[in-house]
């Protein structure tokens, strides 16, 4: 039996908050349908964050209240702090993701804190978290580089990943929010926290901006980590981070993980049919590089 890889669908939160065209909450509940089909299991569902500073994720609330009742998958709300966790389980999310920040330049734009200020903050949400027994991932963002303070230190980042493990975040995510990584450094960063923590609760994102998002996953792969962050269509970017394109395709990992023998549960084929369906809506996913060569191969209709 092929080992297991699990894929974090973004997609309706990272790959819709940059984009032009506002989706109403059934329009994204549509897309969430559509990964659902294809067999995702842990989807990141939306964002409880200010709708003045976010327009697209406006009715965030009404989206988890139309959201399927399923043990089996993960629907994982982002929160930006204390007031977004409250908002988001007093909608019925059981799974929170919180924002972390390997520089200053990105606290600042991101939340308007220091980086020590956000680390407090997200201190607090993990122990209230687990005194409530919601699911919380930590994602340490700008991990390999800022788009205003340059390369990310890697012992920085190493002691972040070490305290909120430590202080019991079920998951820790190491981001490539700008897509500045290259293989060597993943692989020498996932490497070594793997060797200290192990892989059970480490995942990575990627974006895709020069085209070495699988490149990156591959190598986190061969680092012995085993879940991923995605995004259908190729959505995503940062709207307070310049230069960040999208994320790496949820179309364009799948593949590479499935020809490398690994299994994600996921069907190629409903996935290229909710790639149409996050084009359809947006207007402007331009979908993994794969993308010609996988609707051949699967003969998807058009």
């Amino acid at each position: 039996m092929s080992e297991r890889v699990f894929i974090n669908d973004v997609g309706p939160r990272d790959g819709l908050q940059n984009q032009p065209r506002i989706l109403q909450p059934a329009q994204r509940l549509g897309l969430i349908e559509s990964l659902l089909d294809a067999g995702l299991k842990h989807i990141e569902a939306g964002a409880f964050v200010s709708p003045k500073a976010v327009p697209a994720m406006a009715g965030a609330a009404e989206l988890f209240a139309a959201l399927p009742d399923r043990d089996d998958v993960t629907f994982t709300a982002l929160i930006p702090n204390m007031k977004g966790y409250e908002l988001a389980t007093a909608a019925g999310a059981r799974s929170v993701c919180m924002v972390l920040y390997a520089s200053e330049g990105m606290a600042q734009a991101n939340v308007r804190m220091s980086r020590a200020e956000a680390d407090a903050a997200g201190a607090a949400i993990v122990e209230r978290a687990r005194q409530e027994g919601v699911r919380v991932t930590s994602t340490v963002s700008v991990a390999f580089e800022c788009p205003f303070d340059g390369p990310a230190d890697p012992g920085l980042v190493a002691d972040m990943v070490a305290r909120f493990a430590d202080l019991g975040s079920d998951e820790v995510c190491v981001a490539d929010t700008i897509g500045a990584a290259n293989p060597v450094q993943v692989r020498r960063l996932m490497g070594a926290l793997v060797d200290a923590h192990g892989a059970e609760r480490l995942s990575c994102h990627f974006h895709d901006t020069r085209a070495m998002g699988v490149a990156n996953v591959f190598a986190a792969v061969e680092a012995g980590i085993r879940k991923f962050d995605a995004s259908i269509g190729r959505l995503g970017g940062c709207p307070f981070a310049p230069g960040a394109s999208g994320n790496v395709a949820t179309e364009d990992v799948n593949m590479m993980l499935s020809q490398a023998g690994f299994d994600t549960g996921i069907d190629a084929r409903k996935l290229q049919v909710a790639a149409r369906v996050a084009e359809e809506l947006t207007g402007n996913a331009p979908g993994g590089r794969a993308r010609a060569w996988l609707e051949r191969n699967l003969e998807v209709a058009a």
